[in-house]
């Protein structure tokens, strides 16, 4: 059975549910805030080449540069949502004019995206502006150091298409300085661990978001780490150390995620 035919639990198939949306044939968009232009261009390549899909169907918007542009939601195939340096739960007062600009943009798209029900994957930083949306609470009590973790699915999880072909356990990256401390009212748990309780969950229909990362694979989480040393998400004289632990791990499933969503939704 394809991917866009599997049937969840309320009977319709994808493809009936896509079509119920309206027109979902156009491009997908990542909206990205990475400031860093050599890992805002690394999570853009990543993130197209795990979705399967040609560059020109993967438009990026860097809102740390400017203004969410107008968006035309009946064109987009889907939106994706990368990881941010941003930290949500911060006190307002440390919070720059960018960040406090992006996080009123991204809340007010989300409005539409979960209203209509439109396909929606955030990654990380996702998790949690949708989990604020809906009134879940985002602090540090869940944050997890830089490394891979077992995600194991939940029953829900191991019936939605946008988790076909993962194992019920299967190893992610992560490296997060808050999180969910619960499934916020009206979403779904799809995955989680023991030391996040809150690893993937949707939205009605078509909206979802992880707190691993599905775009990074050992070289990409390496070269990551690297970049944000001096970030707070690690001590800086341990970067050996963290380097050398993701190269031990092994991380090969999770990016079925990013693949099994541009399929249901492409």
């Amino acid at each position: 059975m394809d991917v866009t035919e599997r049937v969840d639990t309320s009977g319709e198939t994808r493809s009936e549910q896509i079509a119920a949306a309206g027109d979902r044939s156009g491009e997908f968009l990542l909206l990205a805030t990475r400031a860093d232009d050599a890992v805002a261009d690394a999570e853009y390549e990543a993130v197209q080449r795990f979705m399967g899909i040609p560059a020109d169907r993967l438009r990026r918007i860097r809102l740390e540069a400017a203004p969410m542009p107008e968006l035309d939601l009946g064109a987009i195939a889907g939106i994706v949502v990368g990881g941010s340096p941003f930290t949500s739960s911060d006190p307002l007062e440390k919070k720059s004019a960018v960040q406090l600009r992006v996080e009123a943009e991204i809340n007010e798209l989300l409005g539409e995206v979960v209203a209509l029900d439109l396909p929606f994957l955030g990654a990380c930083y996702g998790v949690g502006t949708l989990g604020y949306f809906l009134g879940g609470v985002v602090d540090t009590t869940y944050g997890e150091p830089v490394g891979a973790v077992p995600v194991e699915l939940t029953t829900e999880g191991l019936a939605d298409p946008v988790c076909a072909g993962l194992p019920p356990l299967f190893d992610a990256y992560v490296g997060h300085k808050e999180a969910l401390r619960s499934v916020p009212p009206g979403a779904v748990l799809l995955g989680t661990t023991q030391t996040a309780p809150v690893q993937m969950m949707r939205v009605g229909r078509n909206v979802y978001a992880t707190q691993f990362h599905p775009e990074l694979d050992t070289e990409g989480i390496v070269e990551r780490l690297l970049a944000y040393r001096h970030e707070g998400y690690f001590d800086p004289a341990e970067v050996d150390e963290v380097v050398a632990r993701v190269r031990g791990a092994r991380v090969t499933e999770a990016w079925k995620v990013l693949r099994n969503f541009a399929q249901v939704y492409g």
